[in-house]
């Protein structure tokens, strides 16, 4: 390394990268749930419709803080699975990660 070196200027000194398919193990371990259905929105209600691509249940809630159904609502029910939807109750972005 030189003098007038930086870091910066060695990020991209590497000699391999090595890219491999995961294995389903690994796929399974990451997941939240099951799409069932190929529905996504219910034309009426503009809600996720339940076991589809956008479903609550698999992906978090719509709204921060409240089970699809409406019973937990509020920070006080953290972390709580509705016995009705079967959501979580937690902030909605963890639907990003999911």
């Amino acid at each position: 390394m030189t003098i007038g070196e930086s870091t910066y200027d060695r990020i991209n000194d590497y000699a391999s990268v090595k890219i491999s398919l995961a294995r389903p193990h690994d796929i399974r371990s990451w997941s939240f749930g099951e799409v069932k259905k190929p529905e996504t929105i219910n034309y009426r209600t503009y809600r996720p419709e339940k076991d589809g691509l956008f479903c609550e249940r698999i992906f978090g809630p719509e709204k921060d803080w409240e089970c699809a159904c409406g019973k937990y609502r509020g920070m006080k029910y953290k972390g709580m699975i509705c016995d009705r939807c079967g959501v979580k109750v937690t902030h909605s972005r963890v639907r990003r990660k999911r």
